[in-house]
């Protein structure tokens, strides 16, 4: 199993839910609005012996040069966006779901697409500023998407997901099994190694009791298991190993 991030950059995200580019080296925090969050916006390509696996697909930003940046970073690990296989969105915010297609065509062409059937109900109904219908709503009917439709189940040999909710209603985690490995994909109910470490409740989450109880579930069972865990959102950290 490899595994690659795939770092779109760092952000700030106060209430009006727009990403603006945050240079770590320059910027002040304190010069963003009041309340501004920085995060890292960070797919993951996880390559198996039979698969190779995105996990959420970034803002569907280009780079200089017009190309997106998530094909620009995949072209730097030597993978194409034919190569990939299996796209794996834990939800559909639109710092998850932006690279899902683009003028009626997916970014990544031969893989399936796979999202819960509810949370692209709740996308579509609930719209901006959380969500951009036209980020995905190609994903309606279209023969590459397998909507889920079970709470809990499996996708092929190596993968299975669970629905822990708490980020939003219908949020699922993925993880990936291969040669005694095991890893975590929690999305935005585990989104940074600090938040693993510590009770904290989000005051964006849908339910952020929920998220710090799920949390702290998986951080048990993570250590006691060794598991590998992604972290989307984490400036420094991008994936660890836990162990006791």
């Amino acid at each position: 199993m490899k595994i690659i991030p795939l770092s779109e950059g760092s952000f700030t995200i106060d209430g009006t839910k727009d990403f603006i580019p945050f240079n770590t080296a320059t910027d002040q925090l304190q010069e963003r609005p009041r309340g501004s969050l920085l995060v890292e916006i960070q797919p993951f390509v996880v390559v198996l012996e039979e698969d190779i696996i995105l996990l959420d697909t970034g803002l569907g930003f280009q780079d200089s040069i017009g190309q997106l940046q998530i094909h620009h970073n995949l072209s730097n690990a030597g993978i194409k966006p034919s190569d990939v296989t299996k796209v794996l969105l834990s939800h559909l915010h639109k710092d998850h779901a932006g690279g899902v297609g683009k003028d009626n065509q997916l970014n990544f062409p031969n893989a399936q697409y796979y999202i819960h059937q509810k949370e692209l109900e709740y996308a579509l109904e609930k719209g901006v500023p959380s969500y951009d219908v036209n980020d995905f709503k190609l994903l309606i009917n279209h023969p590459q998407c397998t909507l889920l439709q079970d709470d809990a189940g499996n996708i092929g040999q190596y993968i299975r997901y669970e629905m822990p909710g708490g980020h939003c209603p219908f949020h699922l985690a993925f993880w990936m099994e291969d040669a005694g490995e095991t890893v975590l994909f929690g999305g935005d109910v585990a989104p940074q190694l600090q938040q693993m470490k510590h009770k904290f409740i989000a005051k964006y989450d849908y339910d952020g009791k929920k998220s710090m109880e799920q949390r702290a579930q998986w951080w048990q069972e993570g250590r006691e298991q060794g598991w590998t865990f992604l972290f989307y959102h984490d400036i420094k950290i991008p994936s660890f190993k836990a162990g006791i």
